[in-house]
């Protein structure tokens, strides 16, 4: 407790400290509120470093749009402290194979290697070997220092930690109607919505995304005590509030449909425990003002969908245009297999946004193949019986998301899917024992 209201204090201090803002006071309690919130859940050390690794780098590639070598840099140590881990690393590729999530997260970097080298790039096949590195040594190690604990708590707590950065960082303009946002196209036209603070930022769908993501592990799983429970799904709210994150609300209220359906099946929760996301949920609308924040164009152009079913027809098109390589191991233009549309103008690299038409762009016909593959072998393991609900609830929810994000595919943003690798090992038949809920062994 003493360090928990050390923290807390520093976070108050700080936050008072902007501008003299009153509302900067707020948002440092805010802040320190969430990090202590993240220091409770007494994380595991290496969940707390898998969870880092993957929305530290998130962060600084919005941080840092311009400076592509400063993420470059993360993952490389990323990628050795993994490799460390799971030395022998022959012994972990048969239970990698069991994974859906590695199905998801790692077929297409090795398709897309294959596509690249058939036509001649060459350099982006070695930069697609780098990533692929990086993203399978993530799995290994995952597995590896699995075999005696649950990462999936500290994974959790780290989007918790990083949540407690981006608010402090943004403290100042927390409860402004503009904020700070990325100096070039991304930003444009989106500083209603908040990001962080200057020097770290972080795109508000996926900080939304995080919020939830630790509402999913923590708000089901009765382990946590009560406070702990409720505070993460009104943290999740919050963060959707003011990030203005419809994928964010979508996320949240998939969470909240497939608990109850599922805490009802399990009689693992009681009525109030299914209500409290849906009473969320609504303080969100309010907050938000309903339907004008879920209809709203964020764009001049591209409507509802933000530019998004314009995006995925260009990739029909240029799939329909390729040669054989590409239309069966994916786009070989650059290694990430970014997509350009006229109306976006020069030099505008598009990302998907959908999981199932980016694992076409990047790894072709063979790509969405094990995209499927990948997707089945996950909610099986999810829908096992005594399978974890907070893994339960946590696969089902991410369905609708994928239509929206590129989160479980292996991606510098694949938070979600560092998430799902961590709690799919203890439920895919791979050899690592599948923890107690609580050390009493507590039902979950």
């Amino acid at each position: 407790m003493s360090r928990a209201a050390a923290a807390l204090a520093v976070m108050i201090a700080a936050g008072a400290m902007h501008h003299g803002d009153p509302r900067a006071a707020l948002a440092g309690l805010i802040a320190g509120f969430v990090a202590v919130l993240a220091l409770s859940l007494s994380p595991d050390r290496t969940g707390l470093a898998v969870g880092g690794f993957f929305v530290g780098a998130g962060i600084l590639s919005w941080t840092y749009t311009s400076r592509p070598l400063v993420v470059w840099a993360l993952l490389l140590v990323e990628g050795l402290v993994f490799a460390w881990w799971s030395r022998p690393w022959i012994a972990w590729l048969r239970p990698a194979g069991r994974l859906g999530t590695a199905w998801l997260g790692l077929a297409y970097w090795l398709l897309g290697i294959v596509g690249a080298a058939l036509v001649g790039h060459v350099g982006v096949a070695a930069e697609r070997t780098a990533y692929a590195g990086v993203f399978g040594l993530a799995v290994l190690g995952v597995l590896a220092r699995s075999r005696s604990r649950d990462l999936s708590t500290g994974v959790a707590a780290a989007f918790g930690f990083a949540l407690a950065a981006l608010l402090f960082a943004g403290a100042g303009n927390l409860f402004r109607a503009t904020h700070p946002v990325p100096d070039n196209d991304w930003g444009t036209g989106l500083e209603h919505r908040f990001w962080g603070g200057p020097g770290l930022l972080y795109h508000p769908n996926s900080m939304a995304g995080v919020a939830v993501l630790l509402a999913i592990r923590v708000g089901p799983d009765r382990a946590f005590a009560a406070w702990q429970r409720v505070s993460v799904v009104a943290l999740a709210g919050f963060v959707v509030a003011v990030t203005n994150s419809r994928t964010g609300f979508v996320f949240l209220l998939a969470a909240a449909v497939a608990h109850a359906v599922v805490s009802v099946a399990r009689r693992s929760a009681s009525t109030p425990e299914r209500i409290v996301p849906f009473a969320v949920l609504a303080a969100v609308l309010v907050a938000t003002h309903g339907t004008a924040f879920l209809g709203q164009a964020r764009y001049a152009e591209g409507g509802v969908t933000s530019g998004r079913l314009d995006t995925w027809k260009q990739v029909a098109r240029d799939w329909e245009h390729a040669g054989w390589a590409e239309k069966t191991f994916g786009d070989a233009s650059d290694a990430r297999a970014t997509v350009h549309r006229e109306s976006s103008g020069d030099g505008i690299e598009l990302t998907v946004d959908n999981a199932a038409v980016g694992a076409l762009r990047r790894g072709g016909a063979l790509g969405e193949l094990a995209f499927l593959v990948g997707l089945f072998l996950l909610v099986r393991h999810a829908l096992r019986p005594g399978a974890r609900i907070w893994f339960t609830v946590a696969v089902l929810a991410s369905l609708p998301t994928v239509a929206t994000t590129e989160w479980l595919l292996g991606t510098t943003g694949g938070t979600l899917w560092i998430l799902a690798v961590a709690g799919e090992v203890t439920h895919s038949g791979s050899p690592v024992p599948s923890p107690r809920c609580s050390p009493a062994g507590t039902p979950c």
